[in-house]
């Protein structure tokens, strides 16, 4: 499956946390023959028959739910498409802290390339004047 990490990380999230609330669906949630691989196979072919381009979060996650309670449904084949995320992504610590260097280390590069811009020796531009009528 090729879809979004992101947003199979989210799916994810949200019937984990509906699990740990409603204990009837939690069962469902655990049940041997469902994965979270198959669940978006079956939220992207839903999406992709539906014909439309955009979703609300419910709509979505009650197809997620949906492919749980329901044991006899087909995830139908892969899907390779991006998916859109329309919500806040939370970096971890670690992860906040690369991209805090990697900005410092792309603003230092850039300073760099000013300065060695600046001290570069600039050719000797002649300035050539175009002959007026008067000079005939």
């Amino acid at each position: 499956m090729k879809s979004t990490e992101e947003f199979k990380r989210t799916i994810q999230t949200y019937l984990e946390r509906y699990a740990n609330e409603d204990t009837l669906f939690a069962r469902n949630y655990h049940k041997e023959n469902k994965n979270i691989d198959d669940c978006i196979t079956y939220i992207l072919n839903y999406v992709q028959n539906s014909g439309c381009n955009g979703f609300t979060d419910e709509e979505i996650y009650g197809q997620a739910v949906h492919y749980y309670d329901e044991d006899e449904i087909d995830a139908g084949t892969p899907v390779n498409c991006r998916i859109v995320v329309n919500h806040t992504v939370e970096l971890t610590e670690e992860e906040k802290a690369e991209t805090h260097q990697r900005a410092i280390r792309q603003y230092q590069y850039a300073e760099l390339q000013k300065l060695q811009s600046r001290n570069k020796p600039r050719a000797n531009k002649t300035q050539i004047t175009e002959p007026s009528l008067f000079d005939f």
